[in-house]
């Protein structure tokens, strides 16, 4: 019964956010940190991902193992895979976020592909989460692949759909082949941390109190707190509001609602301490913050339209 509970609460709190359309479950973000957002806080989806390092440094953790990215760097990040996105202090890194449902490479058909590789891969159990250098086998004909899927959607040329879904198939392929039958087995604990994450997610407006969490779990209080200190290499307070102070950094560069609105809505229900703990974290105040935003913003625009300039001209 206890599994079975943990079980709705998990699909019922998992990252929802769609990517792509319903029709063609694919897309790629070209992000960097900490200018799109300081950081992306631990958490887990059923899609596919792959984090390409284009320029920079961070660290991205995978599962309990977190690794330090640098240019050229691709991270594989199977679906339910925790994994979080953070700022190495002073460099910002520019990647690329490929992210796409594995069903719309033909998991659930009737044939030896999905059943032997796909299905198990939507499962979360073909792959372990990874990190590819430069140099390693079939590093190369990885990046060939993630250029490939880059280029077509960029053009969106006719039939561009099934050359990325080849491309995506290729990849597949490739990595199996690097990793042959290893299959990844995700432990009880890292799937009870799902859960409390979830739950974390659900009471985001709460005060929540290690006790409060603990009493979820069923622990004292005293074991919740090792225990999740040892899965996140944190605390609980530190994880809440490293969360909320992510979500309003976000919302203070892609809106324009009352800073006031954002910490609210964050959860903070005090201005003073939100302002006091976003300086901390940022260096810098939630204003400055949303003005450096913006002035990155005109910089990026007139950027782009020199290079529409020079492209007319040549």
């Amino acid at each position: 019964m206890e599994l079975e509970r943990e079980e709705k609460i998990k699909k019922r709190y998992e990252e929802t956010k769609k990517h792509g359309s319903r029709l063609f479950p694919f897309n790629i973000y070209p992000c960097t940190i900490p200018l799109d957002f300081p950081s992306v806080v631990l958490h887990w989806h059923k899609e596919m991902e792959l984090v390409y390092v284009k320029k920079g440094r961070g660290k991205i953790q995978l599962g309990m193992k977190t690794y330090p990215g640098k240019e050229g760097d691709i991270f594989v990040i199977p679906p339910g895979t925790l994994h979080a996105i953070r700022r190495e202090p002073g460099h910002s890194m520019e990647y690329e976020n490929i992210i796409f449902e594995v069903e719309f490479l033909g998991a659930g058909a009737a044939d030896v592909c999905a059943g032997e590789y796909l299905n198990p891969l939507a499962a979360g159990r073909l792959l372990p989460p990874v990190r590819l250098s430069g140099g390693e086998k079939e590093y190369e004909k990885t990046v060939s692949c993630l250029h490939k899927m880059e280029r077509l959607c960029g053009s969106r040329e006719t039939g561009f759909e099934l050359g990325v879904k080849a491309a995506a198939l290729e990849l597949i392929f490739l990595l199996v082949r690097k990793f042959p039958g290893s299959p990844h087995n995700v432990s009880p604990d890292m799937e009870r941390l799902k859960v409390v994450l979830q739950e974390i997610e659900r009471r985001d407006r709460e005060s929540l109190t290690v006790a409060d969490m603990a009493d979820f779990c069923g622990w004292s209080s005293s074991h919740f707190m090792r225990w999740f200190k040892q899965m996140t290499g944190g605390s609980l307070i530190s994880y809440v509001n490293d969360r909320r102070l992510s979500a309003a950094a976000e919302n203070l560069r892609r809106s324009d609602e009352k800073i006031v609105t954002i910490a609210a809505n964050a959860g903070f229900e005090n201005l003073s301490n939100f302002n006091r703990q976003f300086k901390t974290r940022y260096g810098m105040t939630p204003r400055e913050y949303r003005n450096q935003g913006r002035e990155t913003e005109k910089q990026e625009e007139k950027s782009r339209m020199w290079t529409k300039t020079d492209q007319i001209t040549i």
